[in-house]
């Protein structure tokens, strides 16, 4: 890059961040680092300031500092929506609602409608609808989701972010999920805590502390963005199989909701009433096109003995669902009928 356009590149920063709405002395900070990179164009000829100026530019404009989403208070509604997307369960959605309850009575009677939520910890098996919950919590407060996963985590530094002094310099998970949503109020799903690598276990469940404490997360301060940011009315959520690897400190902030393994006839039934007809509107297909026989359901429901989610049955639907689409476009028919002397045909 030739001197002119290292200096148009500056401008168009400048501008850049005076259309911006930001906080008036982050607006400040990053005016001097602009200032910073110029000098040491025109002086020195070195471009390497003007690199990270530029992506730390882009990241706090793109920042949601004063957008969020009007939150939806009605709670006979979030039950519609519980009910909707989750069979059975019923203490746990009755929990839900004692919980989004507290949050409506928190908005409608504290200054600025602000709330301090517990953080809900579902516990429990793979597919035993964890995740599906916290999405269901979003979608009846009206929140947009995003998540982050922990399986694997191996540094404090993937949540907090890494330096602008350093080579890997970048934002953390926190500030790309607030960049990703486009508010800064979201459900924030902390997925699969207890499956950080060992090693880093003490210093991430140490931000998490940190992030799930309201005294502190109103200025959560990402290493790269170095400049405090209002996580407060971030709605968390977390999950995991069990707590074995989470910190005492950590739980002392979760409250805890573990999730029952599903009975074969409660599987039965959303095999039946919510799996199959997902799985066939995403192949493009009809009821008309699949009938199966009623005595076939508990051997799709348990093909290799007993499962405590629901997983192994969406996988077995869906490769029933994908035979029939396949023989559909070979031409093979349009309706097919499952039953015991076929059944073979579409089980792996």
């Amino acid at each position: 890059m030739d001197d002119n356009k290292a200096l148009l590149e500056i401008e168009k920063l400048r501008t850049k961040l005076e259309s911006a709405e930001l906080p008036i002395s982050l607006q400040e900070k990053a005016l001097e680092q602009i200032e910073r990179a110029h000098l040491s164009i025109k002086y020195s000829g070195n471009f390497s300031q003007l690199d990270i100026t530029v992506k730390y530019i882009d990241w706090i404009t793109s920042l949601p500092w004063n957008k969020k989403t009007n939150d939806i208070l009605d709670i006979n509604l979030a039950k519609k929506i519980l009910d909707k997307n989750h069979f059975g369960l019923e203490k746990i959605k009755q929990r839900i609602l004692e919980y989004l309850s507290v949050i409506v009575l928190q908005k409608q009677k504290t200054k600025e409608g602000r709330y301090r939520a517990p953080i809900l910890l579902f516990v429990g098996l793979p597919g035993t609808g964890k995740t599906t919950l916290a999405r269901s919590i979003a979608e009846a407060l009206g929140k947009k989701l995003a998540r982050i996963p922990f399986g694997g985590l191996s540094s404090p530094l993937d949540l907090r972010g890494q330096t602008k002094t350093s080579p890997q310099a970048e934002p953390g998970m926190i500030i790309k999920a607030l960049r990703r949503v486009c508010v800064n109020n979201p459900v924030i799903l902390l997925d699969e805590l207890d499956r950080v690598t060992p090693e880093s276990r003490a210093a991430i469940m140490g931000v998490l502390i940190e992030l799930l404490d309201p005294e502190q997360n109103s200025a959560f301060t990402d290493y790269f963005i170095d400049y405090p940011f209002d996580l407060s009315q971030v709605l968390f959520v977390a999950t995991a199989n069990n707590t074995n690897n989470i910190s005492t400190a950590l739980m002392d902030r979760l409250e805890v909701i573990t999730m029952p393994a599903y009975t074969d006839q409660e599987k039965i039934f959303i095999a039946k009433n919510y799996i199959l007809p997902n799985c066939l509107k995403e192949a493009g297909l009809s009821q008309e096109n699949i009938i199966i026989d009623e005595t076939l359901w508990p051997k799709i429901t348990r093909p290799l003995g007993f499962d405590a989610g629901i997983r192994t049955l969406e996988r077995t639907i869906e490769g029933i669902v994908r035979r029939i689409a396949l023989k559909i476009v070979k031409g093979e028919g349009t309706k097919f009928y499952i039953n015991e002397e076929n059944i073979k045909q579409y089980l792996y």
